[in-house]
This record gives C-alpha cells, structure tokens and sequence, in this order.
C-alpha cells in the first residue's frame, strides 16, 4: 500500500496542482474518481497488466471514460499509460482527495453513538470539532448500540472517546494493570 501511494503522489499532485490553476478542482475529482472506478472494472484489470501497448491502451481507456474526461484529463491518462501506472488509478484519486480536503481546509469526521444523535446534538459537535481543529468539519454519523451509552468521535488522528464502552474498557485495563 505505501508503495501504490509513493507512485500515485506526483500524479495526485500534478493533477491537483493544474486544478487549482484551473480552478477546476471538483471536476477533477469526478474525473479521478471515474477513472479510477474505470482502472479498478473486472473487464479493465487484465488489460493494465501490460499486454496491450501503451498508446492503445491510453485510447481504449479514455474511450471507455468517454465523456468523463476532458482533454487535459486524457493527457493524463496517456502518461499514465506511457508510463505503465493506470492500476494506481484508485491510489491517485484518494491522494488527490486528500489534497482537496486540506485545501478547502476541510476534515471528515465520523461520529459513533449509542442512539441516534438529535439534530442540534451534531450543530454542536461539528461547531466543537471546528473550532477545535481550525477547519470546516463534513461530519458522517451512524449508530453502534454495542457503545450503551456516549459518542466516538474520529477526525484524521484525533480520536474522542466519550463512549461508556470505551470508560469500561479502560477501567478493565486499570484493574488489571
């Protein structure tokens, strides 16, 4: 995995660099993000393996994207495949997402409760979160009854564990210890 992701980089880069030029930036992750749905196809996976020359590779790809992809996009692809690298496709667009993410100067956070959470219940922790970490905060919720009662908040490395799971948990480890 760190090696698909030391490939993808300067492509993830490169792209994102030209769309923020470009202003271009979501456009650019609809197109990632097709392509590398395309790259990661049952019927695609044998022909990225190299069997097919490059250049005709490059064109059946971009084909199959059709109108997914622009004329830069295609020029992407072309070097890719030159370069024999369409695999990392799915590498690309998730390097490229975090890109995107820390420019817009966002973060996904995912919050687990015991019961679903009220409406002003996730104003709250978003606006918390926000404040906290200096940055809009897109907040994915879902429920886990094994939690019994409290919240798991997960943003990047930062990790809030206010669950009664997680108190019992490490009053288990203490009294072990």
């Amino acid at each position: 995995m760190a090696e698909l992701t030391t490939i993808a980089r300067p492509y993830a880069k490169a792209a994102f660099d030209f769309a923020v030029e470009h202003q271009a930036v979501e456009k650019w992750a609809e197109m990632l993000n097709f392509a590398a749905l395309v790259s990661e196809n049952e019927t695609m996976k044998p022909l990225l393996a190299g069997v097919m020359a490059s250049d005709r590779l490059a064109d059946l790809f971009i084909k199959v994207c059709g109108e997914q992809m622009d004329a830069h996009g295609q020029n992407l692809i072309k070097v890719m495949a030159e370069n024999d690298r369409l695999e990392v496709l799915p590498a690309v667009a998730q390097q490229y997402a975090e890109y995107r993410l820390e420019w817009a100067k966002e973060v996904e956070a995912s919050v687990v409760s015991a019961t679903p959470l009220a409406e002003t219940q996730i104003e709250q922790i978003c606006a918390s979160l926000e404040k906290r970490l200096a940055r809009k905060v897109k907040l994915n919720c879902s429920v886990d009854a094994k939690l019994i009662a409290g919240i798991i908040i997960k943003a990047g490395d930062l990790v809030i564990d206010g669950s009664v799971r997680g108190k019992l948990d490490r009053l288990s480890d203490k009294l072990q210890s």
